[in-house]
Parts: structure tokens; C-alpha cells; sequence
């Protein structure tokens, strides 16, 4: 397995100094030091794990690599040494740590012994994470018990080869009636555990990117603010200043009801791709129209802004608390210019827990290794159905909140279509969030805000317009920076 991720490049075995060991073990067990004869001959390891330097796609790291025709890649003393071993290879180095992980859990020959090892390495995967040194797990056939419990899924990004058994319950210990999915790379990524189930084929060039987007690096940028896009079929204002026919924009007169907000231009920030000078995007002239506008299903959705803004993407799947949230996309990808932004992503659908959960996991990673956070904004709210509740909506909005508040690493947002209410905000950076012309953000939608103050449905225009919630309006009110173009 190393060989298939480092080719011809040269990878360095590392040992750690040998221990002394009592004759079959530290629990005497009788045929124990038989046992490890055979597996050494059988498989020429002298323990269940190997370790070293080497490189993939020319990025630098330490690899631990489990062999499991010795002793089924258990973990006992001599592998919870080179395991830690290995973990204090890569902080001295400051290089990332990947593991390439099929282990059947713990020896029983060595008993307690074997199974405190997990608290070695889950101490030594603590000071590598204090440190901004990343971790990446890649998860083989099979991945169970503590290996999987502690090298495997405490990874910041866990890789899983096709039809994989995963799970901490082994083949041998599981309920005669269990559903064998669940155990399976496949379902895990379903529920959430592993970020991507990747064929051997691919798996290099996966890991490299990985290795890339994740670093460690020094001090990044903040992420640019994405250009806004046109609607589909409609070339970009940039492509129609080049083309000579991007008309003089249109400033739309305040609308009654807004406190006399002037529309006169908004200060754009300078982003990539902006259009050339004198042309802005048409703004919307009331509050009924913005809201009208971002729930066009014409305008740009997430994935067209992703896909214009990273030539290259690495998502992350699942809160890894069991949940999904398709509406909601995160990773790390790679800019034109090679550099690494973060980002949170949703998708014009209500938030559910584990989106928001997801987003927290992912805004903490980034600034953990120091990648700066782009984060998408387009919701009509966080969901509010009683499963929603079940699964903890309040808790999960608050701990996003909580990411972004922490966040060392500079936040960038678009909002690009709805940003309802606080379920948009909680992704929201409170310093630098800009928005498209398409584009609302509202302290709550303007049905829900006409049904509390008891208006009938028919004033649900004029709320919009009170609400002020248009892009020219969140730029006066301080909320935005920008109005992209």
C-alpha cells in the first residue's frame, strides 16, 4: 500500500528504539511469541505496523502503514510504541501524518495492556492536532475495533477504499442480526464517518490534493470574494465588458418605506473577475423584488460559484455524529493559484443539524492548520420540523456560531440568493460579508414576519419593503461590505 502511494519515491523505514519484553508477552500467554514468528516470516514485519518518511505527489509526510497478515493488524505494546513513534516523527517534523489503516483491534494476547495503547495514541494525535499538523486516514479492508476507533476516524479527513468493512464492532462481535451496510465504507460515508469512498486508482492522486489543501502551511490570505455570476445561458458581466456590450447600469429610485435609502452605488470590494469600471448590476427596487429575485430559480446556485471559484475540490461529508446534510456543502479546495480556501457552502434549502454540525467541523480544521473560510449563504432558514428538533437544531446553530466567533483564520462570505434569518447568519462572518444583486438577508422571511404581526397575507410585499433586506440596504445598514459584480 505505500508503494502504491509514493511510487518511485524513496520511502524511509523508521524504528523506535526496541524494549525488552517478557517471554510470551506481558500476560505469559502461552504460544504468544510462536505466534509472532510465524506472522514475521510470513509476512516479513517485525511487528504489525511499519512507519516512516516518504512522499506522495511530491508532498512530504510520515506514513504508518498496517500490515494485517501479522497478527490481523493488532494493536499490542511493540505497535503502540511505533505508533506513537510515528506520531512524534511527524510534530518534530511538522510534517503531515498518513495512515493507512487494517487492523482487527487489539491483541488479546496482551490483554489490558494491549488495549491501553489507544490512550497512547489518542494522546499523541492530541499534540499532533495542538500543533496544526493534519491527519489523514485511509481505511482498508478491514478497519475495526480501537484501530479504527483512534488512528481511523480520529483522522481530519478519512479516506475509504470500495467495500471496505469499517466499524468498531468486528465481524465476530456484532448482533447476529446486524445490517452488514452499516459496516461497510459505503455506509459509512453514508452516515456521515468517512469523507469519501475512493478506488485504489485514484487514491494517490486523492491524497496528494489532500496533502496540498491541508499543509501545513504559512500564513494564507483571506479567501477572495467570488465574482457574482449571471444567470445560466448569460454571459458574465466581465465576458460582456470585453464584448463591448454591458449597458450603463441601472439605479433604481428609493422605494417608499425604506427610510429613504439612496440607491446610488454601493463601494464594491475588489474581487476577482469583477467587471470592468461603470458596470454594476441592476439592483432590485423593493424589498418584494429582492426577495423575488433570490428565489428565482434561474439565478446561480452554489455548486456553478464552487465550480467557478476552485479548479479543484476536496469535500467533507457528515457531521460524524451520524447525520448528513445534502443541502449543505463543505471541504477544502484548491484556487487557480494553487492555494488552499476552506469553505461552507449552502444550497438554497433549509439547514438541517448535521449541516450545521458539518460546517463547525469543518470552520474549526481550517483554522486549526490555518486555511481561511469562504462560506456560502443561501437558505431560507435552518430547518424547523420536529426531527430537526430531535437532532438538536438549537444546539447545532449555536455551536456554528460559536466556530465562526472563534475563528482565527480570516471568514469571507457571499451571500448569493436567500439568507433567511439566523440560520443563514450562524454561517455568516460578522466583519466580512458581502452580497450579489440577487440576493436577500432578512431577520426573518417576509411571510413569517407579516403571520407575527398579524398582517393579513396580502401585506407580505409591503413587509418585505419595511424589512429593508435588499442588497443596497445591507450595505447602508453596515451588515454587508459589498455589493459583487
Amino acid at each position: 500500500m505505500i508503494a502504491l502511494l509514493t511510487g518511485a519515491t524513496a520511502f524511509t523505514e523508521h524504528r523506535p528504539p526496541p524494549r525488552p519484553r517478557p517471554p510470551d508477552g506481558p500476560l505469559g500467554w502461552a504460544g504468544y511469541d510462536a505466534a509472532r514468528r510465524r506472522a514475521a516470516a510470513r509476512t516479513g514485519e517485525e511487528e504489525s505496523v511499519v512507519y516512516g518518511t516518504g512522499s506522495v505527489g511530491g508532498r512530504a509526510c510520515v506514513l504508518l502503514s498496517f500490515e494485517f497478515g501479522f497478527l490481523g493488524g493488532s494493536l499490542g505494546g511493540p505497535t503502540g510504541d511505533r505508533l506513537t513513534a510515528a506520531y512524534e516523527l511527524a510534530l518534530t517534523r511538522r510534517l503531515p501524518l498518513l495512515a493507512l489503516v487494517a487492523t482487527g483491534g487489539s491483541r488479546m494476547q496482551e490483554g489490558m495492556v494491549a488495549l491501553t495503547q489507544l490512550q497512547r495514541v489518542a494522546a499523541a494525535s492530541v499534540r499532533l492536532r495542538a500543533a496544526g499538523i493534519p491527519q489523514i486516514a485511509v481505511v482498508r479492508d478491514p478497519t475495526t475495533g480501537g484501530g479504527w476507533a483512534t488512528v481511523g476516524a480520529g483522522a481530519d479527513v478519512v479516506l475509504a477504499l470500495p467495500g471496505a468493512q469499517i466499524g468498531f464492532a468486528g465481524s465476530r462481535v456484532r448482533p447476529p442480526d446486524a445490517d452488514p451496510y452499516a459496516y461497510s465504507a459505503e455506509g459509512q460515508f453514508a452516515a456521515g464517518q468517512v469523507d469519501a469512498v475512493v478506488p485504489p486508482g485514484e487514491l494517490a492522486t486523492a491524497v496528494a490534493h489532500w496533502l496540498h489543501a491541508l499543509g501545513p502551511h504559512e500564513a494564507l490570505p483571506p479567501a477572495p470574494v467570488p465574482r457574482a455570476l449571471p444567470p445560466a445561458g448569460e454571459p458574465s458581466r466581465a465576458e460582456a465588458a470585453d464584448a463591448g456590450t454591458v449597458e450603463a447600469a441601472v439605479t433604481e429610485p428609493a422605494h417608499a418605506g425604506t427610510e429613504g435609502t439612496a440607491d446610488a452605488e454601493p463601494a464594491h470590494a475588489g474581487t476577482e473577475g469583477a467587471a470592468g469600471a461603470g458596470s454594476t448590476p441592476r439592483l432590485p427596487a423593493t424589498g418584494r423584488e429582492a426577495v423575488a429575485r433570490a428565489r428565482d430559480p434561474r439565478r446561480p446556485r452554489t455548486e456553478a460559484y464552487l465550480a467557478d471559484y476552485f479548479p479543484e475540490r476536496l469535500p467533507l461529508h457528515g457531521d460524524r455524529s451520524g447525520g448528513t446534510d445534502p443541502g449543505l456543502l463543505t471541504g477544502f479546495g484548491l484556487r487557480a493559484d494553487g492555494r488552499p480556501v476552506a469553505y461552507v457552502a449552502q444550497c438554497g434549502t433549509p439547514t438541517r443539524p448535521a449541516g450545521y454540525r458539518a460546517a463547525a467541523r469543518t470552520i474549526r480544521l481550517a483554522d486549526r492548520l490555518g486555511v481561511p473560510v469562504l462560506t456560502l449563504v443561501d437558505t431560507p432558514g435552518a430547518a424547523n420540523d420536529a426531527e430537526a428538533e430531535r437532532a438538536g437544531a438549537g444546539a447545532a446553530i449555536a455551536d456554528a456560531f460559536a466556530a465562526i466567533a472563534a475563528a482565527r483564520v480570516p471568514v469571507t462570505t457571499l451571500v448569493i440568493g436567500e439568507g433567511g434569518s439566523g440560520g443563514a447568519l450562524a454561517l455568516a462572518s460578522p466583519d466580512n460579508t458581502h452580497v450579489t444583486a440577487d440576493s436577500y438577508f432578512s431577520v426573518i422571511a417576509p411571510e413569517l414576519a407579516a403571520a407575527i404581526l398579524k398582517r393579513a397575507p396580502s401585506e407580505t410585499g409591503a413587509t418585505a419593503d419595511q424589512l429593508r433586506l435588499r442588497p443596497q440596504d445591507l450595505v447602508e445598514l453596515g451588515i454587508a461590505r459589498s455589493i459583487v459584480t
